[in-house]
């Protein structure tokens, strides 16, 4: 079956599985903030209109010089792009050739962007159980290791690895003269987050991609930029077309800079309902990834197979995101974002009568 490769657009699913798309659904399987960009996008979309009838700054001086003062950086050690996938796909570019290690589950498209340049492509599968990151048996394979790709927080499981793990792995990368790409998409749900940014200075294999998308829900738009020392940032900008970001963008990126008190509301509102699902997925006594995030994997341990709990939700118009494309899990376990508080009752709604049928 030809499994769609990412959430959001369901339409794609109910093809792929020959179901109706039912007349109102909710997407559970893209990992978007709840409440939507941040007001000030609405409040300024008219300001917007004038920006359409010129080419866009290539180089984004505006909104790179308000991010390199927000991380402490210089603006060379920066380079924005059409999304975390552009940045990706860069990535995929400038490794060509080489030997990748990819800490899985992870976000496919770290896989994809290597694959299609020719990259050879290893894996260092977690164990379900707890997910936990083992530096000392990941270290043991990067000899011989071009690059490592790590999630952090990990998209699918939502696990968040500490800054002291995370330094050790940067130091045996170093050790063996091995790339580390962190992905760091989701860092900005943590209250907790230590940044790994002023490491940049530190080690000259580290390399940070983040997104705008997640946490400010403007996929629509797609921003996104990577850190590292200049060298490596200019390597990939050599790769990147001109005008790669849209001149709506790169001020939308802007506004959501400012956008603090919003963040703040994201994590509160986020950090309750997850616990509140939590709370209700214990009592089913259902399995879950040790999220710290805006999204989860869960499993009903009573069927081996997770597609007739994906199919009854499907159903009822709830969307989870399927992982058939996870390497290490291929179906064992659903995504789910975490939404609002009206639609998250929907969701245990349908999971309690999931539960409850003969």
């Amino acid at each position: 079956m030809n499994w769609p490769v990412h959430g959001s657009n369901p339409q794609y699913l109910f093809t792929a599985l020959n179901m109706p798309l039912p007349d109102h659904m909710i997407d559970f399987s893209a990992n978007i903030n709840p409440l939507g960009p941040p007001p000030i996008l609405k409040e300024k979309w008219g300001e917007l209109f004038s920006l359409i009838a010129d080419y866009p700054d290539p180089k984004g001086q505006k909104f790179k010089k308000k991010l390199a003062e927000k991380e402490n950086l210089s603006e060379r050690q920066i380079l924005i792009g059409n999304g975390g996938a552009e940045l990706i796909s860069l990535i995929g570019r400038m490794l060509a050739g080489k030997r990748v290690m990819i800490v899985q589950p992870a976000f496919s498209e770290y896989e994809e962007a290597c694959r299609i340049n020719g990259c050879t492509i290893d894996y260092h599968q977690l164990n379900p159980d707890k997910w936990e990151l083992n530096v000392e048996a990941l270290a043991e394979k990067l000899h011989y290791t071009d690059a490592l790709f790590l999630c952090n927080p990990c998209n699918p499981t939502g696990v968040y690895y500490s800054k002291s793990q995370l330094i050790e792995l940067m130091n045996e990368c170093q050790k063996q003269n091995c790339l580390f790409i962190m992905d760091e998409a989701f860092y900005d749900f943590l209250y907790e987050y230590e940044s790994m940014v002023p490491y940049i200075y530190e080690f000259s294999n580290l390399l940070i991609i983040r997104s705008m998308t997640k946490m400010f829900a403007i996929p629509g738009l797609r921003l996104g930029y990577v850190m590292a020392n200049q060298a490596i940032i200019d390597h990939l900008a050599s790769f990147q077309p001109h005008w790669s970001i849209n001149a709506l963008a790169l001020q939308a990126g802007e506004w959501c800079l400012e956008s603090e008190s919003y963040v703040k509301e994201i994590r509160e509102l986020i950090d309750r309902e997850r616990e509140r699902l939590f709370n209700f997925y214990s009592q089913k006594e259902l399995m879950l990834s040790p999220s710290r995030v805006n999204f989860y994997l869960l499993k009903d341990p009573l069927v081996q197979n997770q597609l007739p709990l994906f199919q009854f939700l499907l159903s009822k118009g709830i969307i989870p995101r399927h992982t058939m494309n996870f390497p290490g899990l291929e179906g064992a376990w659903l995504r789910f974002a975490i939404k609002g508080p009206k639609e998250n009752d929907k969701l245990m709604g349908a999971i309690e009568e999931w539960r409850s049928r003969p």
